[in-house]
C-alpha cells in the first residue's frame, strides 16, 4: 500500500517540479519586463516568486531529502569542537610563515634561474 502512495507522490513530484521552473521563469522573465518599474517592486516579485517556487520544490521527495539533509548537517555543525582563538592565531601564523618560505625560495630559484640563463644568452 505504501509503495502505491509512493509511486502517486512521484508522479505529482513531476507536475511540481514543472511548477517551480515556470515560477523560477516566471521571475526572470518578469524581472526583465518590468525592467522600467521600480526595482524595489521588481524585487519583491522576484524575492515571493522565489518563495513560492522553494515552497513547491520543497515539498517534493527530493525537496524532503534536502531540508531532512540540511537539519542533519546543522545537528553535525553544532558538534564541531571549534579551535580557540590561540590556537587559530598560532596555525594563521605557522602558515603565513610557511608560504612566506615557499616564497623566498622560488624567488630565489626565478633569480637563480634568471641569472644562469642571461649568461648563456648572453
Amino acid at each position: 500500500m505504501k509503495h502505491n502512495a509512493e509511486v502517486q507522490e512521484s508522479r505529482h513530484d513531476g507536475i511540481k517540479w514543472t511548477v517551480v521552473v515556470v515560477l523560477v521563469a516566471l521571475a526572470v522573465a518578469g524581472n526583465s519586463y518590468f525592467s522600467d518599474q521600480a526595482l524595489l517592486y521588481r524585487v519583491l516579485g522576484v524575492v515571493i516568486l522565489g518563495v513560492l517556487a522553494a515552497i513547491v520544490a520543497l515539498s517534493t521527495a527530493k525537496g524532503r531529502e534536502l531540508a531532512l539533509l540540511a537539519q542533519n548537517a546543522r545537528k553535525e555543525i553544532q558538534r564541531v569542537v571549534w579551535p580557540t582563538r590561540q590556537e587559530t592565531v598560532q596555525t594563521t601564523a605557522i602558515v603565513l610563515a610557511a608560504v612566506a618560505l615557499v616564497g623566498l625560495v622560488l624567488w630565489l630559484i626565478d633569480t637563480l634561474l634568471g641569472w644562469l640563463m642571461s649568461g648563456i644568452i648572453g
